[in-house]
């Protein structure tokens, strides 16, 4: 085999490198290297000249191997690869020597083992690239649809935008209706519109939008494959109603003898067996919820199958899984409070309520006075404590659950503005009113509505009488505080939506210990996971008021737009490899492969890689006691080689 003719270019990055580095001696030193034919430096690498420079050496030193010494692979081994592609060159013909992050920065004020540890990254880099394969990316076969995860309002928006691009969507959602938390809020801040008014349009184009098949009363049942190429399958729970046949007229749920918890109105009113989440709701067909109906418990009960003109009630219906082909996958599936009885200080009281019972409080006043749950008498002395379990790591969360700040302000206003010679009082850590319009918002409620702000914490709440009697502190003033307070409301923090966590095990992404998903790059990669073609929208990676989730929507949207406007899909072929000579079939790579890629054959008993699922991190490599598993480029050749040029120097210098 004839030996590649190398040349090694060695960057300045201003003084980022050559600050610290002799690049002279390097260069000097590296030209009497085996199998280098050029070596040179320049200032900038990356800079039209110098990329000229090294387009020119390929040219006139007939180069195969090109060595960029330089900063990490991860901002210009792209740059490079498509240079040399462009010169006729495999692009896996470059490699890159990191002699900034990883000798430059470290040894900042010791030069000299700056400049011997460079030597060393290159030289191990040229023994890497000796034995580099000429490698082609895979193509992976690219279904043009996408899968989103919750209906919410970045979840529609997602969706609406996907569709509108002339894509096909399946929308899933838990819930029997779309709209997320939105549609329970009585008014939206700063507009104080109604929220379900200002919603409907949305609502509507969703349901009726030709390119989206909505899986309402749904939920993920599990997700093979890779980007490009995801099978979802997709439960659809029974609802003992035909949709198909079902007109949602209610007179079913108006003949149901059961009054049970409502999810939706969260306790302030009851529900039937056979329920439509709420008036308006999309879609507007009504679910039975079996714990409840007396029918589904063993009890003779069939009212609302008399009641229902079009026979849709069908009490045999079962659960059934349907699958979904496509080729990208958003997760939109939102958030949930924080349950209240958590706050052991606080005494569990009818009368003291979390954020969305005291939405469903405003809502169900029909635009009258609002009378509190436990004995429906007008409240004029209300508190309302933000930071209820955010901001708190000691007992509850560490995180600002965001929205708090805004939504208290709306409602203590909504209150004043039905309970006019009413007192509001908002206990506060912090006010961070930071969107736009939200500061002048606050101080708008202090000054027209005489909201009562007071900086500190409440230690206890406890019923005395008709009143809840709240203590806690003013720091400001440095004074404790009690209140004699008729309604108390709970700012509680946000977390992941239930069931948040068994989700991205099932779509082989990454959830945080608060039940939300995490980025690729928490700064530069928002809406992206480490799973290839699956991305994030609202509140699924964290809590986000619906300004945000719905740009996060449309910027998610974009992603899998970007993805299908490819001709075709490539994948890195640095993957790993299994020499079916070698392997002994142990299946330790299977259990360690966070991608799900190798699997042991069960005839063979060998160990196959899905390409198209593997990353290349290597771990299968490192853990395979038989050395079978390999990776393309990162062979045990090579690596003991790089080793070897390490260890060498390393006895040399001592």
């Amino acid at each position: 085999m004839q030996r590649k003719r190398i040349g090694v270019f060695v960057c300045h990055c201003g003084l980022n490198i050559a600050g610290t580095i002799d690049v002279e001696k390097v260069v000097e030193e590296i030209k009497k290297y085996p199998g280098v034919v050029h070596a040179e430096n320049y200032i900038y690498m990356c800079s039209d000249p110098g990329q000229a420079l090294v387009r020119k050496a390929i040219q006139e030193k007939h180069l195969d191997g090109i060595v960029m010494s330089n900063c990490s692979p991860s901002l210009h081994q792209v740059t490079f690869r498509n240079l040399a592609k462009k010169m006729g060159l495999n692009p896996y013909s470059v490699e890159v020597a990191n002699i900034r992050e990883w000798s430059s920065w470290p040894h900042a004020h010791e030069p000299e083992t700056a400049t011997r540890k460079a030597l060393t990254i290159i030289k191990g880099t040229i023994e890497k690239i000796r034995l580099n394969l000429e490698l082609e990316p895979m193509v992976v076969p690219l279904t043009r649809k996408v899968t989103i995860v919750g209906a919410g309002v970045s979840g529609m928006q997602a969706a609406l935008d996907i569709a509108n691009s002339g894509y096909p969507v399946t929308l899933v959602e838990r819930q029997p209706h779309i709209g997320g938390h939105a549609v329970q809020l009585s008014n939206l801040v700063l507009t104080m519109e109604k929220a379900q008014e200002a919603l409907q349009n949305m609502l509507i184009e969703v349901v009726n939008h030709p390119n989206i098949t909505l899986q309402a009363y749904s939920e993920i049942e599990d997700v093979e494959g890779y980007v490009g190429s995801f099978k979802v399958r997709i439960r659809n729970k029974a609802r003992y109603v035909d949709w198909n046949k079902c007109d949602g007229c209610g007179k079913c749920t108006a003949v149901c003898p059961v009054t049970t918890y409502s999810d939706f109105d969260r306790g302030i009113k009851p529900r039937p067996a056979i329920y439509i989440s709420y008036p308006g709701a999309y879609p507007g067909k009504p679910v039975i919820d079996s714990k409840t109906c007396l029918n589904l418990n063993g009890e003779k009960c069939d009212l609302c199958q008399q009641a229902c003109p079009l026979d849709a009630i069908d009490f045999n219906q079962t659960s059934k899984v349907v699958e979904n082909d496509c080729g990208a996958i958003v997760v939109a599936s939102g958030y949930d409070l924080y349950d209240k009885k958590h706050l052991t200080e606080y005494q569990s009281d009818p009368d003291i309520l979390d954020g969305l019972q005291f939405e469903r409080l405003l809502v169900n006043s029909n635009g009258g006075t609002l009378h509190r749950p436990s004995d429906g008498k007008v409240p004029k002395e209300v508190v309302f404590i933000k930071c209820s379990g955010s901001r708190d790591p000691e007992h509850h969360f560490p995180y600002c659950s965001r929205i708090c700040c805004m939504y208290t302000a709306k409602q203590a206003q909504l209150y004043k503005q039905k309970v006019p010679d009413g007192q509001a009082y908002i206990f506060y850590m912090d006010i961070r009113s930071t969107g736009k319009g939200y500061e002048e918002y606050v101080k708008a409620g202090i000054e027209e509505h005489h909201l009562l702000y007071l900086r500190g914490r409440v230690s206890k709440i406890y019923r005395e009488g008709d009143k809840l009697k709240v203590l806690g502190a003013d720091t400001l003033s440095d004074m404790m505080v009690q209140v004699d307070a008729d309604l108390v409301v709970l700012a509680m923090a946000a977390t992941g939506a239930e069931g948040s966590r068994e989700l991205g095990k099932k779509l082989n992404i990454i959830t945080d210990g608060f039940g939300f998903a995490s980025e690729a790059h928490l700064k530069l990669g928002p809406l992206e996971t480490l799973t290839a073609g699956i991305y994030l929208c609202g509140s699924a990676s964290s809590p986000k008021d619906m300004p945000d989730s719905i740009y996060q929507g449309s910027g998610a949207a974009s992603k899998v737009l970007s993805l299908f406007s490819r001709k075709e899909l490539l994948h890195n072929p640095e993957i790993a490899h299994a020499d079916p000579d070698v392997c002994a079939g142990c299946g330790l790579c299977e259990s360690i492969c966070a991608y799900h890629a190798p699997k042991v054959h069960p005839r063979l008993r060998v160990a196959i890689v899905n390409e198209a699922l593997c990353e290349g991190c290597g771990a299968c490599a490192g853990l395979c006691p038989s050395g079978a598993m390999q990776l393309n480029n990162a062979s045990n050749k090579q690596l003991l080689n790089i080793i070897s040029i390490a260890a060498k120097d390393y006895e040399e210098a001592f």
